[in-house]
């Protein structure tokens, strides 16, 4: 099986190499799929030189926005070009360590689940950010579980994993972390067969260019109930 990295990635040149890097130890057939979402960091212009010189022992493509359309549009551009018959999100930064992907995509590769989200919630070998940022995640979580039928644990995890001929039946819309949500319950709301399986996670700090906050919190909650009211309908632009 084939699994497709896709990377969002804007103003990531402090990490992203390191992740890049990281992932020759993933062994699996794979290609990596960056999008750079307008970064302006040197990081695009790096990553033009690392495919030049073949850096990196395995397939890296790389699709540039001309501007910031958030991480919900540069997954949606990154899902559009994935060859792979699976899909996994690695976020650029090193909150969550490449070596975890196998683990993570093994219940499809064994043709157990469609879809298998790295729940940190699960894991005792995790940090927390911030007891407001772990109820925010709680809240979310919850809503997606109650409003859709399903335990899920960590509906905002960057861990994503789908194979990819049911990711094409999203029709996704979202433009930024709402993302998450949008892929959270449209995984329930579809019957997906769903796991969640524990992994580690190292959360950086706002210093250290963490950016999600409390108001993509209130975004994803509006999302999620928008979607709750639409999904009834049968609309999946919303």
């Amino acid at each position: 099986m084939k699994v497709s990295i896709v990377i969002p990635a804007y103003n990531e040149m402090r990490t992203l190499p390191a992740v890049l890097e990281r992932i020759k130890g993933v062994p699996l057939d794979k290609e990596v799929v960056v999008v750079d979402d307008g970064s302006s960091d040197g990081s695009r212009e790096w990553l033009d030189k690392a495919i030049a010189e073949r850096l990196f022992p395995y397939e890296l493509r790389l699709i540039k926005h001309d501007r910031n359309r958030g991480k919900g549009g540069a997954l949606i551009t990154g899902f559009d070009a994935a060859a792979g018959d699976a899909v996994i999100v690695q976020d650029a930064d090193l909150e969550y360590d490449p070596l975890q992907i196998p683990e993570v995509v093994r219940p499809i590769a064994e043709g157990r689940a469609d879809a298998v989200f790295g729940s940190r919630m699960l894991s005792d070998r995790v940090k927390t950010y911030s007891r407001l940022y772990l109820a925010g995640n709680n809240l979310l979580s919850t809503l997606v579980s109650v409003f859709f039928g399903v335990r899920m644990t960590d509906s905002y995890t960057c861990y994503k994993a789908f194979r990819t001929a049911e990711l094409r039946r999203f029709r996704l819309s979202s433009g930024g972390f709402e993302i998450e949500a949008e892929l959270s319950c449209k995984t329930a709301f579809l019957g997906l067969r769903f796991m969640e399986i524990p992994i580690a996670y190292a959360p950086r700090s706002r210093e250290e260019g963490k950016k999600i906050n409390y108001r993509d919190a209130v975004r994803g909650v509006m999302k999620i109930i928008a979607l709750r009211l639409s999904l009834r309908r049968g609309d999946f632009t919303v």
